[in-house]
């Protein structure tokens, strides 16, 4: 193999999880052909964070290698909604919402790909075109033992739970929309397996060298458990100031910090291996490392000089209690003095629920005037200037 194509392979196949199958992925680059490399995203919200990086990072990779990237806007099939990881039907967008989401998808995926250089398409402009004889032509290619192979359809049978009908079709469309592009690679996340590989099995039916597969990891959110989704609350915007997603990666464990590194700044096995390994000899302080880490974040995806003024704002807000930068919150005029705690935690927005509110009180996380709340049942007093601390990165002042 030669030398620049084994580099390229080390480069793709770093951070990934899967690649289905290694030999037709490296039969594929070793063609010396300008590949198709394919990514759909459905709009069905307005918004990208930090967990649908990990997948454009690789796909830059790609395009940065002179592959052609294909990003696939699923303004059809976000009329069913993926149904992959959901425990029930999904509720229809509309056209209108969907256009706006699509919109929103394109600006935000410029910080990460060359959009001069990014195919963009809407499979509507195929599926939309389908007749009823086609639909059946392509139902027709997959038995439905085969659908309900899938892991949340299965478990959705298993417990009684009702499945829409157009649900069944959707791993078909996503799976057709790889006929239609005739991708040689398809990217996604690790719970895309089942839909990737449709899509390889269809491209087979209808006579096409069938795509490899390359899943990346789900990234986890700040609470180092769920992946990272705006629904949980634990994720970070890429439409968010860079003060704030600069304060959300300071707030994550030292243990998710080297994953992060790992699949958003694209460092090695061997980098994270090395600085987990200083970090353990005691040559490294962990903070120093998040804070490099965090800024680098804030560099790649917003701006060097974003980063410098974020960085900034933090040592101010954390290392030097300058409060002056904490976020001003104004009260409504007819609220309580004193509080219950709890009642001023939520309408600050640091929780959404009383147990919430609980959790932090009694873990020690939450500070009004540099005093901390021990007692859940407390009531506190404020005035303009008060400071109110909740976690370990969120400070807010009282106007």
């Amino acid at each position: 193999m030669a030398v620049d194509i084994k580099k390229n392979l080390e480069i793709l196949k770093s951070g990934s999880v899967q690649i289905l199958s290694e030999q037709d992925f490296a039969k594929k680059l070793q063609s010396g052909k300008k590949l198709k490399i394919k990514f759909g995203a459905d709009p069905t919200a307005p918004d990208l964070h930090l967990g649908h990086v990990v997948v454009l990072n690789k796909l830059r990779q790609f395009q940065d290698l002179g592959h052609e990237v294909i990003f696939l806007i699923g303004d059809f099939t976000a009329l069913i909604g993926d149904p992959s990881g959901k425990s029930k039907t999904r509720p229809p967008l509309t056209k209108n919402e969907i256009k706006k989401n699509a919109k929103t998808y394109l600006e935000q995926v410029g910080k990460i790909l060359d959009i001069d250089k990014t195919t963009v398409v809407f499979n509507s402009h195929w599926l939309s075109k389908f007749k009823f004889d086609d639909v059946l032509r392509l139902a027709g290619k997959v038995t439905v033992a085969r659908i309900i192979e899938r892991e949340d359809f299965s478990k959705r049978l298993a417990e009684g739970t009702s499945i829409g009908m157009h649900e069944l079709f959707y791993p078909l469309m996503q799976g057709f929309d790889s006929v239609e592009l005739h991708a040689d690679i398809e990217l996604g996340g690790t719970d895309q397996t089942f839909n990737l590989l449709m899509g390889r099995f269809l491209q087979g039916q209808y006579g096409q060298e069938p795509q490899a597969i390359l899943t990346m990891p789900l990234l986890e959110g700040l609470d180092g458990v769920k992946k990272m989704s705006k629904s949980l609350g634990n994720y970070i915007g890429l439409w968010e100031t860079a003060v704030q997603a600069y304060g959300k990666l300071m707030s994550i464990s030292d243990e998710l910090m080297f994953k992060y590194s790992l699949l958003l700044l694209n460092k090695t096995e061997k980098e994270i291996s090395d600085m987990q390994n200083q970090v353990k000899d005691g040559s490294l302080h962990p903070m120093k490392l998040k804070k490099q880490m965090a800024f680098d974040v804030i560099i790649k995806y917003w701006s060097e000089v974003e980063a410098k003024e974020a960085q900034e704002n933090f040592e101010a807000l954390f290392q030097k209690k300058d409060y002056s930068q904490a976020t001003e919150f104004e009260l409504p005029k007819d609220f309580k003095n004193p509080v219950w705690i709890v009642e001023l935690l939520k309408e600050l927005k640091v929780v959404k629920s009383t147990s919430d509110a609980k959790r932090l009180v009694e873990s020690g996380a939450i500070f009004v005037q540099d005093v901390q709340i021990k007692d859940f049942k407390a009531e506190v007093e404020w005035q303009s200037g008060t400071i109110i601390k909740a976690g370990k990165h969120k400070i807010f002042k009282i106007k």
